[in-house]
């Protein structure tokens, strides 16, 4: 019909940007679903790779739900911000009705599809995530060092979806490695936005860039240690890969005080060096687990 052409045609143009606006350059960090599975060696059955593929998904659907919803709620802020304001949901690109509605199907998604694996704990979960998260963006992100912790909590519950998952045990040291990754790039961030001309969260006008420097450190040096000691425990090609640990921490840092940092999945996809001494990081933990 002519009368429905415009609309379709919006419509259409409108899809590209509802993608961007899900932020697929940020689902690698669902990764992490993948590491307590990797590290108890239970990755080389087929089996366990679809069970991790699927909770991967499921993440990244829940992950892009927050991020419309977080987009809809910051809208006002983000177009006073000097690059936010070119996001999908901030230009205008995606109308705030489309995002939203798009975001609250795709949080009840995760959720529900979780169902499909029959683990009532892992529906548990990826439920706990999803009200995190959700309690994040609407609350959460305006409460001092709450915020730090909510952000550090979305990545130990990846984490605790893998184990769950195939169903291996998660020590504590593994538990306080992920959790002080975490709060090292949430700070790094935070220090970065800290620096920014067009602060856009509440909380940076509490948070001193001195404070903000100070936690960064701490957390690297309290990431290192913990993963020294863990590491120590599991064999040579293990206590090897502290060194490379300690050059990630270094590089990330090194980079934060340069001014990088506000996103940290940026940082991680086109710094080389990074990349390279994750990648030898990783082949090191393997070789010591799947020997």
């Amino acid at each position: 019909m002519p009368g429905r052409a415009p609309t379709e045609t919006a419509r259409a143009a409108a899809a590209p940007a509802l993608l961007r606006a899900c932020r697929p350059r940020q689902w690698p960090k669902n990764l992490l679903v993948l590491a307590a599975p990797a590290a108890a060696g239970a990755l080389d059955a087929p089996s366990a790779w679809l069970v991790c593929g699927a909770v991967v998904a499921l993440f990244c659907l829940a992950a892009s739900g927050t991020y419309l919803l977080n987009d809809v709620r910051d809208a006002d802020s983000d177009r006073a911000h000097a690059s936010k304001r070119h996001r999908p949901v901030a230009s205008g690109a995606v109308p705030l009705r489309t995002a939203f509605g798009a975001g609250l199907a795709l949080i009840a998604a995760a959720p529900a599809l979780s169902l499909l694996l029959a683990d009532p704990v892992l529906t548990a979960v990826v439920t706990g995530y999803v009200l995190l998260t959700a309690a994040y963006t609407f609350r959460l992100k305006d409460a001092v060092l709450v915020d730090l912790v909510a952000v550090a909590g979305c990545h130990v519950l990846r984490a605790a979806a893998g184990a769950v998952a195939v169903g291996v045990p998660m020590t504590g040291w593994f538990l306080l490695v992920v959790a002080m990754g975490a709060l090292l790039l949430v700070s790094g961030k935070r220090e970065a936005e800290r620096r920014g001309t067009t602060p856009v969260r509440r909380t940076l006008g509490v948070y001193s860039a001195r404070f903000l420097t100070g936690l960064r450190v701490s957390v690297s040096a309290v990431l290192v240690v913990t993963y020294f000691l863990w590491a120590l425990s599991q064999g040579p090609w293990h206590s090897v890969s502290v060194v490379l640990l300690f050059a990630c921490t270094l590089r990330y840092n090194m980079l934060v005080d340069r001014g990088e940092g506000e996103e940290p999945e940026e940082i991680a996809l086109r710094d080389r060096p990074l990349q390279l001494c994750l990648v030898v990081l990783l082949a090191l933990v393997g070789m010591g687990i799947y020997p």
